[in-house]
């Protein structure tokens, strides 16, 4: 993920984390050489509905989707929808890849996504204003270190441009499973969402609504582990533009 200079979401800091791990699969690597291309999002120019699939339709991004299980479900509930990924991890993009040729538990190619292997945010910057239905962002990296919080995706810079992205009404879906990161990204999301002329508004369903999947929030691989393997607790955080 990228992280802002001086909290100004137009200034694009440096793209930090793994780019790459394990060496590609021949039929993984066949994906990024062929179908990538197809379905990436242009390297100029506003990124749009009708730049991306040639008509206007609600817009959906993901920030950092993983192996895109995520991804692949929400474009497969909503087939009327666009749905742009954006990932720095080539093996996630790769895996991702997988699902939108095969679809969701094998239902076929979809034809709503595009994906950018890179930083979320300069696709992201490239969004007109008030153009985005939703935006994911699903267990990103805590960075737990101190020193190293401005690299977290949930900072006044990032937050500040989903904002000014979503359109009235629309939500940002916020998912993770590290303390550290949830009492972080609380204390931002405080400053956007207290007073009249705040942007966003928390929306939660009783005093425990956060620790609820809603519904239409397909499980994550990542998430499963967290859960299952390190029987970490998850919290599911979702904020309405106004």
């Amino acid at each position: 993920m990228s992280a802002n200079k001086e909290g100004d979401p137009t200034t694009l800091g440096r793209l930090y984390g793994r780019s790459h791990g394990k060496p590609l699969r021949a039929a993984q690597a066949d994906l990024v050489e062929t179908l990538l291309p197809q379905i990436a999002v242009p390297a100029n120019g506003p990124v749009t509905s009708t730049a991306l699939f040639g008509d206007e339709r609600p817009l959906h991004f993901e920030i950092g989707f993983g192996g895109g299980e995520h991804l692949a479900y929400r474009a497969d509930l909503l087939p009327d929808h666009g749905f742009i990924g954006a990932e720095p991890f080539l093996n996630g993009v790769a895996q991702a890849l997988v699902h939108v040729r095969d679809g969701h538990e094998g239902g076929g190619r979809l034809a709503n996504v595009r994906m950018h292997h890179g930083d979320a945010l300069e696709i992201l910057a490239r969004v007109p204003d008030g153009a985005l239905t939703m935006i994911y962002l699903l267990h990103p990296d805590p960075w737990p270190k101190a020193r190293h919080a401005k690299r977290r995706m949930m900072n006044d810079g990032p937050v500040r441009l989903m904002a000014d992205k979503l359109k009235p009404g629309g939500e940002l879906r916020f998912g993770t499973d590290h303390p550290v990161y949830v009492r972080h990204a609380l204390m931002v999301m405080r400053r956007f969402t207290s007073g009249p002329d705040a942007p966003f508004e928390w929306v939660i369903e009783g005093p425990d609504g956060f620790r609820n999947r809603p519904s239409g929030w397909s499980e994550t691989r990542y998430e499963h582990k967290a859960r299952t393997v390190y029987g970490h607790e998850v919290w599911y955080f979702r904020f309405r533009r106004r």
